[in-house]
């Protein structure tokens, strides 16, 4: 499997990004998605997550209300809106595809190479 995330990059606070992220190797539609985020001296932490089927998401509490989290199954991409944008969403974005199991924690089967969002105040 390999996971190509873009569209990262430098806002100011209040502003808005979308990530995407194109799977590819497997069935994607047999694959949760989400997005896990590291920033500089921390450890990865969940962000949000897609079931295979899209009808379940789940958000971390810092993003709730401002991040949503949906896929295209005939795109074989997942995408995360990311609005009102904070100094302290600054990270390296990564998305992740999880075989089975609820895609709601940081654990994945596979995990793509990274986008960097920077935030300023």
């Amino acid at each position: 499997v390999q996971l190509q995330a873009s569209g990262g990059g430098l806002v100011q606070a209040g502003a808005s990004l979308r990530l995407s992220c194109v799977f590819s190797g497997r069935t994607f539609g047999s694959y949760g998605m989400g997005w896990l985020r590291q920033a500089p001296g921390k450890e990865r932490v969940f962000v949000a997550g897609i079931t295979y089927s899209g009808d379940h998401k789940y958000y971390a509490d810092s993003v709730m209300g401002r991040f949503t989290i949906s896929r295209d199954n005939a795109k074989n991409t997942v995408y995360l809106q990311m609005n009102s944008l904070r100094p302290e969403d600054t990270a390296v974005y990564y998305c992740f595809a999880r075989g089975a199991g609820v895609p709601r924690d940081a654990r994945a089967d596979y995990l793509g190479q990274g986008t960097q969002v920077t935030v300023s105040s």
